[in-house]
């Protein structure tokens, strides 16, 4: 395709940056259009995916047709069979009628499945049909019925390591990403950051009836420098907050900073191999942070009773044996245990008075071994309900943030909530 083509096609769906790679994927989305092969779209969140499967719709032979976006990871899982393929009349509680389902009202037409990475796995085997004969049941159903749509999907998950974790089916994969494009992230655009914040200070002025926002040179390259975990979502939203707030209409760099969340991300302990993540890319990460906190408290319980057992030695040494054991009571020493009902109290009464070279070295050989305990009895299921109701209480409940905070889909989180008890 011509640069004017493109140029074209940029100013109709509202694209913005001219980006090597941003341009290439409009230039392979223009190309494949006519045909009716299937596309896969990657790229992180809050780059701009869905602008793409649009471009392929409108220049295809089918832009009279039906367009259906689908979020697959905002249906729940027990619901997304009939959502997609139907279902008869009463083949579930509350299927009071019938249902066409998607694939039924876009034939014809095209369907973009966004999030196509959390689908369930028996209704990738369904889509896994659809792809190959363009044939599905509707849920509750005996008959096969056809469909002749277009399928674009889009994730910002790496399906190869789903497809590793058994997650994702390889097949399916392969059957979806006939055609890849590859949408860069915010950070790698170079100077498209700053016209996208110059476009979008100009919609937000109108917006709201108030002069445009404008950058200081210094604050420019603070823009320019800056990692954009969010991508072009996380600056729409940061130039319109700024919009809105600052009455003085030029934006240095000191005024900018404020704006920025400086810690994105959430550190992990190290790891083998000695690197650190930066974020929850899975959920097994989610237990290594609450043992990780588990440990530490762990290790300010020994340093707090090592105090103890030194202040008590010294005791002892001024007088003669002493008639009592050193600790008449457990709850004496040891406040309510921080990682939960499992650890066991560490330091029990003694049965006669000893000697304090003999207490001593029993009580450090109990305290040496509390680590080891603590990570045999506290299970990684006890240690997930933990963290994901810690994180729930952090944003008052709200499952959309905790799930973005978790790095986890809306769905998942549902039924972990569910599984839990936590609701």
């Amino acid at each position: 395709m011509t640069k004017a083509e493109i140029q074209q096609v940029k100013l109709r769906f509202g694209i913005i940056g001219n980006n090597d790679a941003l341009l290439r994927g409009i230039d392979i989305a223009m190309q494949v259009a006519p045909t009716d092969l299937s596309v896969l779209i990657t790229g992180e969140s809050g780059v701009g995916k869905e602008s793409f499967p649009q471009i392929i719709h409108q220049y295809s032979r089918r832009k009279h047709g039906q367009y259906i976006a689908v979020n697959c990871g905002a249906i729940p899982e027990g619901t997304i069979d009939s959502e997609l393929f139907g279902h008869e009349k009463g083949a579930f509680t509350g299927a009071i009628s019938e249902r066409k389902g998607y694939f039924g009202e876009a034939n014809g037409g095209t369907i973009f499945l966004d999030e196509v990475g959390e689908l369930p796995l028996p209704t990738q085997a369904r889509l896994l049909r659809v792809l190959e004969s363009g044939e599905f049941i509707k849920v509750g159903s005996s008959k096969v019925e056809k469909t002749d749509v277009r399928i674009v999907a889009a994730t910002n998950v790496n399906l190869t390591q789903a497809i590793a974790d058994g997650r994702f089916r390889e097949d399916l994969y392969y059957r979806l990403n006939t055609v890849p494009i590859q949408v860069p992230p915010l950070r790698e655009r170079g100077d498209d950051v700053v016209l996208l914040f110059r476009k979008f200070a100009s919609d937000f002025a109108e917006k709201y009836h108030m002069p445009a926002i404008q950058l200081t040179e210094d604050a420019r390259q603070i823009l320019l420098n800056y990692s954009w975990p969010g991508n072009v979502r996380q600056l729409k939203n940061i130039t319109e907050q700024i919009s809105i707030i600052e009455t003085n209409r030029e934006i240095n760099a000191a005024i900018l900073k404020t704006y920025l969340p400086q810690n994105n991300t959430q550190r992990l302990p190290v790891l083998s191999g000695g690197k650190e993540n930066k974020s929850f890319e899975s959920e097994r990460e989610i237990l290594y942070q609450v043992l990780f906190d588990m440990r530490r408290d762990v290790t300010e319980l020994k340093k707090l009773v090592n105090e103890i057992m030194a202040e008590r030695g010294r005791e002892n040494n001024v007088s003669a044996l002493s008639a009592e054991p050193y600790y008449s009571s457990p709850s004496q020493l040891m406040p309510a245990s921080p990682v939960g009902s499992n650890v066991p109290t560490i330091i029990h009464q003694a049965a006669q008075p000893t000697s304090s070279i003999h207490h001593s070295s029993s009580m450090r050989d109990d305290i040496q071994d509390t680590e080891e305990y603590v990570e045999e009895t506290m299970s990684l299921e006890e240690a997930e309900k933990e963290m994901i109701r810690k994180t729930l209480e952090k944003h008052h409940g709200k499952r959309k943030d905790t799930a973005q905070d978790l790095n986890i889909s809306e769905r998942t989180l549902y039924r972990k909530i569910k599984a839990y008890g936590l609701d």
